[in-house]
């Protein structure tokens, strides 16, 4: 099995910042040498973080990126999603993170077309904010137990379909399921996992949903599909929108109720050029 310490340390200057990420390449890359951003969640350290992806990233031989997100004043680690807990925060990690996309891509010789996004909590909320302002640079997203926060739903709009998979817990009691509309878990207004996904089927204009049940492990997981949406490039795929329903799910990866690393590759693969 691998190890933390697989992953090589980089450092990377970013608006006069000293920023670092953690790397791990297979040896046996895919022709099209694709790229997994994984994000970690508030609080969270980039070393050592979900090791089942870089199983999976070996297995079908994708390269996985684990950035570091920087403190804020008041709190912890973290990417600035405007949380009240972030007041005061400068960083710009929707830039820092497409500038260091671009710097991987270039040093490693990775694909640019086949960079894919995923991350934790508060790395999921960074899912919802790159999936409006950044849909090119990357070609899928994987929010995990990630929110929508509502500023930025009313701020935003999408400006193409978006591939996108949440995998989400009901019984989530940090990022709930049911939204939070008038900030009592002082993480900010945010919406309701459903809501949240169902903006994005309605952008790629899907027009069906299929739903099933993973094989169970643990807690039920109810997969629906939303499908025939329009394609993210021109000549591509059908997009699709998945939301991965953990029925009595923490705030986890729900790793012990399916294996999440596999379907998030499963999806992403969809959408190789």
């Amino acid at each position: 099995s691998i190890h933390a310490q697989e992953t090589t340390e980089y450092k990377f200057k970013h608006k006069g910042l000293e920023r670092t990420y953690h790397l791990y390449i297979p040896d046996n890359l895919m022709v099209q040498r694709p790229l997994v951003f994984v994000l970690h969640g508030y609080g969270g350290k980039a070393h050592g973080y979900r090791p089942e992806m870089m199983q999976t990233a070996l297995k079908y031989g994708f390269a996985v990126c684990y950035p570091q997100g920087e403190k804020a004043p008041k709190g912890k680690t973290g990417w600035n999603v405007g949380y009240p807990k972030q007041e005061g925060m400068k960083t710009d990690d929707i830039d820092f993170i497409c500038d260091l996309a671009a710097h991987v891509q270039k040093k490693f010789k990775l694909s640019k077309k086949n960079t894919f996004f995923s991350g934790m909590s508060n790395g999921g909320e960074m899912c919802y904010l790159m999936a409006y302002l950044k849909p090119d640079v990357f070609a899928a997203f994987a929010p995990i137990a990630g929110l929508s926060m509502e500023w930025s739903y009313k701020k935003y709009e999408a400006m193409k379909p978006v591939p996108l998979m949440e995998v989400h817990g009901t019984a989530d009691k940090t990022s709930k399921w049911e939204g939070d509309p008038f900030n009592e878990g002082g993480w900010g207004s945010y919406l309701a996992v459903p809501q949240a996904v169902a903006y994005w089927a309605a952008k790629a204009r899907c027009t069906h949903e299929e739903t099933t049940e993973l094989p169970l492990v643990r807690n039920k997981v109810i997969l629906h599909k939303y499908k025939g949406g329009e394609p993210a490039w021109k000549g591509g795929p059908a997009t699709e929108v998945r939301l991965y329903e953990v029925v009595g799910g923490k705030h986890t990866w729900a790793l012990n109720d399916m294996d999440t690393c596999q379907e998030i590759w499963n999806f992403f693969s969809i959408y190789l050029r």
